[in-house]
């Protein structure tokens, strides 16, 4: 005797759409609400980051799709203030770490100490280095040897680290945001491609504009500077970087970052210039990467869904620290920059 399947009733049927359209609609509430705040946040750092408006948007996005910044630029514009208004505005535990060649894992991570208590008896008591918070400033990450790189490369990517055979477990969210100095390459070491791929982004920060300079010359020398203004909370910070992952992508918006992330490979790209200059090119992990940025992006423009324009605007900071010219490609001038922009015109 054979048992049929219970079939659903058109009553039944019509109860489930209705409840597909409400999570539709408290979808698009929640991610509205989302963008509002954002824009709270953004307008609230840009009081005192003054002509980094492109900056600000990416770090933003960096955080929002719950990733990793490295930031490139000489001293003096503005990126440890960025990171100190960040913390302010977003309600998180800040650290900074000055990297120099003499910097050891332990000094990052911090190390187990031999205690004696009142009766004689002996034990370990692990104490917490800066990596124990929610946005680390890695200050000329470049400038610590590899050990100390290779220490920062665990908690980046496991969110947690490893210490006398102990794991630990890192605050959440827990973001790094590393500088390197483009000039100065003397006692320096190249960040490996393994680690450079856990960022997120690589964005270069440029001098400001002269009316942008104006206003920091006038609003950073006077003697109230101001604070930031709290606008979110981390637990707000992590719900968006939930909310993110559930926003729509296209099936357009999915084949162009796939179609822009394999042409980047030398291996099986169809663009003449990639397959002579270009010695390795991105992995998968700059499609996650786009994915998830093209998604914060849209978020943070108001828009429901992300499209073609968000990827070509966020290919070059995604891309840039992801792939490597040959050592003819750069005696012959070419730069990351024109391949990038041959990836972006075969998708625009």
């Amino acid at each position: 005797m054979s048992v049929s399947a219970p079939t659903e009733s058109p009553a039944e049927d019509q109860d489930k759409a209705t409840e597909e359209v409400i999570n539709s609609d408290a979808l698009i509430e929640a991610i509205d609400r989302l963008g509002h705040d954002l824009a709270a946040a953004r307008a609230a750092i840009g009081k005192f980051i003054f002509g980094q408006d492109e900056v600000i948007e990416e770090t933003l996005i960096t955080l929002l799709a719950g990733g990793h910044l490295l930031l490139i630029g000489v001293p003096g514009l503005g990126k440890t203030r960025l990171v100190e208004t960040l913390g302010a505005v977003f309600g998180l535990d800040d650290s900074r770490v000055q990297f120099t060649p003499d910097l050891m894992p332990a000094d990052i991570l911090g190390s187990e100490v031999l205690e004696e208590s009142d009766a004689g008896k002996r034990s370990f008591r692990f104490i917490k280095g800066p990596v124990f918070c929610q946005l680390l400033m890695a200050d000329e990450i470049n400038r610590a040897s590899p050990r100390t790189q290779s220490a920062l490369l665990q908690a980046m990517q496991e969110h947690r680290v490893s210490v006398a055979g102990e794991y630990h477990d890192l605050p959440s969210p827990f973001h790094v945001l590393a500088t390197q100095n483009p000039l100065e390459q003397e006692g320096t070491y190249p960040l490996p491609e393994a680690q450079l791929d856990r960022f997120l982004m690589q964005i270069d920060v440029k001098y400001p504009d002269l009316a942008a300079e104006r206003d920091i010359l006038i609003n950073t020398t006077g003697i109230d500077v101001g604070t930031p203004e709290h606008v979110m909370d981390a637990a707000a910070l992590m719900a968006g970087q939930r909310l993110v992952r559930q926003v729509p992508v296209g099936e357009s918006v999915a084949e162009a970052i796939l179609d822009l992330v394999r042409a980047g490979r030398p291996e099986s790209s169809d663009i003449e210039a990639v397959n002579e200059h270009v010695s390795w090119g991105p992995g998968p992990r700059a499609s996650q990467a786009l994915m998830l940025a093209v998604r914060a992006r849209a978020v943070i423009e108001g828009r429901l869904s992300p499209s073609i324009d968000d990827v070509l605007a966020l290919a070059h900071p995604i891309l840039r620290h992801r792939m490597a010219l040959t050592f003819a490609a750069r005696a012959e001038g070419v730069t990351l920059e024109s391949i990038i922009n041959q990836l972006c015109a075969r998708i625009a």
